[in-house]
């Protein structure tokens, strides 16, 4: 999904929202899908392993047997919510993309609202309320919900960090998602400001320098969408 249509207004419109010749809804959602599970695999698999080890040796301490079924189960229900938020994701990426793809006007103000979009991003970093959405997800396995030795409760653990993670990644996200979804820079810039708030000492710290950079970039895209030169 590299590349994109160059759109009225200096930007260029990523290829993961447009179907390609003959390809059907269905085909084209399957594809978006696939993508984004990869992409959600490898930004969030540095921030998940150091939770799953965690939960892993509380399981240990308990005499569980059965670590490695427990933990994939976990992995997959933790990733089962991140698929559900690409299901989501798609259909509005869709319609916005036709509407922008007809109206050359309204096509012409998405730099102005993804540098607005990105500056709100940044400042919800920045809030009491990520602080405490970030140290719940930094409490694993806590943040899993009670344990349980069986294969339903593991689903169900990983359901429920996934979606406390979800929550928790809504400023990055988003960014990412008006940024540019699917490009690899932007995916690596999200990946490492995920990975530092979950896994650096200062977590509070990691997070609301990412917040700041955040906020940077999007004062930077709405001053040239002001005053192009």
């Amino acid at each position: 999904m590299a590349g994109g249509m160059p759109m009225p207004g200096g930007w260029t419109m990523s290829m993961a929202w447009m179907r390609m010749p003959g390809q059907g809804l269905p085909g084209a959602t399957a594809v978006f899908l696939g993508m984004w599970a990869l992409m959600m695999t490898a930004m969030m698999m540095p921030s998940l392993v150091p939770m799953l080890r965690s939960y892993r040796r509380t399981l240990r301490g308990r005499g569980e047997m059965r670590l490695g079924t427990l933990t994939v189960l976990v992995g997959a229900g933790y990733f089962l919510v991140w698929a559900a938020v690409g299901t989501a994701v798609y259909p509005v990426g869709v319609a916005l993309a036709s509407v922008e793809m007809r109206l050359a006007g309204l096509a012409r103000l998405v730099p102005l609202a993804t540098g607005v979009a990105l500056v709100l991003a940044g400042v919800v970093q920045l809030t009491a309320w990520k602080a405490c959405r970030l140290d719940g997800c930094r409490n694993s396995p806590a943040c899993c919900g009670p344990l349980s030795p069986h294969p339903l409760g593991a689903v169900r653990a990983g359901l429920r960090a996934g979606a406390q993670c979800a929550v928790c990644c809504a400023a990055p996200m988003a960014a990412l998602v008006v940024a540019g979804v699917m490009d690899l820079a932007v995916m690596a810039g999200v990946t490492a400001a995920i990975t530092l708030e979950r896994t650096a000492p200062r977590a509070l710290l990691a997070a609301r320098a990412c917040g700041v950079a955040i906020v940077a970039a999007g004062a930077a895209v709405v001053v040239r969408a002001l005053f192009p030169f």
